[in-house]
């Protein structure tokens, strides 16, 4: 690490990259890896901070280093242990704020909590906004997250919050197998929800789009699978934010294969793979599947057609740009 970091350094100076001065790279247990590659991505050493547990399970936290005056950014995906993750990093903006960081910013590669974005139903909470506030009122002064589940989770915070994009990586990825300009490949939406996302990816390949429309006839009766698109004599690209259970994706990537579809491939950006997920993705029809690093992937949640892709570029020039103040956005002028 201290070699790559150096090496980092001098790969800066050659090609005339401004120092980072005065900021300063901090990371939760969430994703330690993760922060450890965007640290060598930036050519910054991973700042000193302890973080353990007193006997009761309270987390016990300490920054070992000076933080005051900087420009402080925290790792830290709010992924499983879930309320764990939350917890620290509501500790760790706590310590930060009291050690006199000039501004925090939160990185949460997976903003967990996301799904119940909205009331459906009476009586129901809305956690994705709930998390937003306590982010704010623990000190962060800005977000960045990858592919939040609903974009309109922004607006939830009072502070300014930098969306990236996980599609691009998974589009050049898919470009450099061969995807791109093929009359066979279609990109299809595992939901009406997802279109948005899978008419960008399919740009990028120039493919046609199709949607995988679930409707519950009646109480207590399977999902029936209504398939908008031409997918028969296709390989099929399913893409989707994050891949929980892989109990939906695999039941569309059933549907498809049953109205002729003659591949079926799984691309995410967040790998949760909660329970037996692993397995049955394994067992599935799928031929690959596709995600990024933004969760780390214990190697009971690895299986042979898994394909990781690294998220640290992508989060490392954010963070340079947002350090510098400089546009973020139009990291994805052609992503749509």
């Amino acid at each position: 690490m201290v070699q790559n970091v150096a090496e980092a350094k001098a790969r800066a100076t050659i090609d005339g990259e401004r120092p980072l001065t005065g900021m300063k790279l901090f990371a939760g247990n969430a994703n330690k890896a993760l922060a450890r590659r965007i640290a060598e991505h930036l050519g910054i050493e991973l700042g000193r901070l302890t973080s353990t547990k007193f006997s009761d399970g309270e987390i016990r936290l300490m920054v070992d280093e000076s933080a005051r005056g900087n420009d402080v950014f925290i790792v830290q995906p709010t992924c499983a242990p879930v309320n764990e993750s939350i917890m620290e990093l509501l500790i760790m903006l706590d310590a930060f704020r009291r050690a006199s960081a000039s501004r925090i910013t939160v990185v949460m590669p997976y903003y967990g909590y996301a799904r119940q974005d909205k009331k459906t139903k009476p009586r129901e909470p809305v956690t994705a906004r709930l998390v937003a506030d306590l982010i704010v009122e623990a000190g962060a002064h800005r977000v960045v997250a990858i592919d939040l589940h609903a974009e309109q989770i922004q607006g939830f915070f009072d502070i300014p919050v930098d969306h990236l994009y996980g599609g691009p990586i998974l589009g050049r990825h898919l470009i450099e197998a061969g995807y791109k300009d093929q009359d066979d490949v279609v990109v299809v939406s595992p939901d009406v929800g997802g279109v948005a996302r899978a008419r960008a990816l399919a740009e990028q390949l120039s493919s046609p789009i199709a949607i995988i429309a679930k409707r519950r006839p009646e109480p207590n009766k399977v999902d029936i699978m209504e398939i908008i698109g031409d997918v028969n004599g296709k390989r099929c690209i399913m893409i989707d934010d994050m891949i929980d259970t892989g109990g939906s994706i695999i039941q569309g990537a059933e549907a498809l294969r049953n109205r002729g579809a003659t591949d079926v491939i799984a691309c995410c950006t967040h790998p949760i793979f909660s329970g037996s997920a692993a397995n049955r993705l394994q067992d599935s029809i799928f031929s690959k599947v596709i995600c990024l690093d933004t969760i780390p992937i214990t190697n009971e949640k690895e299986f042979a057609k898994l394909h990781v892709l690294p998220s640290a570029p992508l989060l490392g020039e954010a963070i340079k740009r947002i350090h510098f103040n400089e546009s973020v956005s139009t990291l994805f002028n052609d992503w749509h």
